[in-house]
């Protein structure tokens, strides 16, 4: 990494670690709280929207604005218990993620990623997880989905500087899973027809346990 890479990375919202990764599990009940406290809880956009079927726009405009959008998330995150959410499933069409989500030995991320880009990593290192997977826009549905069990972001901080966040397990298909709605892509849209249609099926015949956006 160059040295002005590197200067800017520590002048961000959070430290980074010895190769460059932000330090996401460190005062993450504050953190979230703080911004929370902030926000407003909206309504969950819902599959069929189309906001949530096309890539969203770039965040370039870090300010007052955008600070109050990525408050709101939070906010809408904790109200539908979710582990992440993407700014288009609260119908915002910014490429921005929020997530507070534990990784598979237990241990709390939370952190803001704004126009993330998924590193695409060796095929030799890739070792798939087919755990189940949900959404907050497919409420009450769930089905397998293969990912790998590891994954690297690379984008912005909520305030415009350059970061890079890792997970594995569960965290990992939580960087993935975001990633994908910004560019369009809700996970059953990963599945097979069957299986999509399956999961479809799940939300028509279930409420959901937070406030949504109904299509009309």
């Amino acid at each position: 990494m160059a040295q002005q890479d590197t200067d800017q990375q520590h002048a961000g919202v959070l430290p980074v670690d010895d190769e460059g990764y932000v330090v996401d599990t460190a005062e993450c009940e504050e953190r979230e709280a703080a911004w929370r406290g902030r926000g407003t809880s909206r309504p969950i956009t819902v599959v069929g929207n189309p906001v949530l079927h096309k890539e969203c726009r770039d965040v370039t405009d870090f300010g007052e604005e955008f600070q109050q959008l990525v408050a709101d998330m939070f906010a809408s995150q904790r109200t539908a218990e979710g582990v992440g959410l993407a700014a288009n499933q609260i119908g915002v069409d910014l490429k921005v993620f929020v997530y507070d989500c534990p990784d598979d030995e237990g241990v709390r991320h939370t952190g803001v990623v704004c126009n993330p880009r998924i590193v695409e990593l060796p095929a030799e290192s890739r070792r798939l997880d087919d755990s189940n997977e949900g959404c907050l826009s497919v409420p009450t549905a769930y089905a397998p989905l293969a990912r790998p069990d590891y994954a690297e972001v690379t984008g912005q901080d909520e305030r415009g500087n350059p970061i890079k966040v890792r997970g594995s397990g569960y965290f990992a298909r939580c960087l993935q899973h975001e990633t994908d709605h910004l560019y369009g892509y809700l996970y059953i849209d990963r599945l097979s027809k069957r299986e999509r249609k399956d999961a479809l099926r799940q939300m028509a015949e279930n409420e959901p346990r937070y406030p949504v956006v109904a299509n009309d």
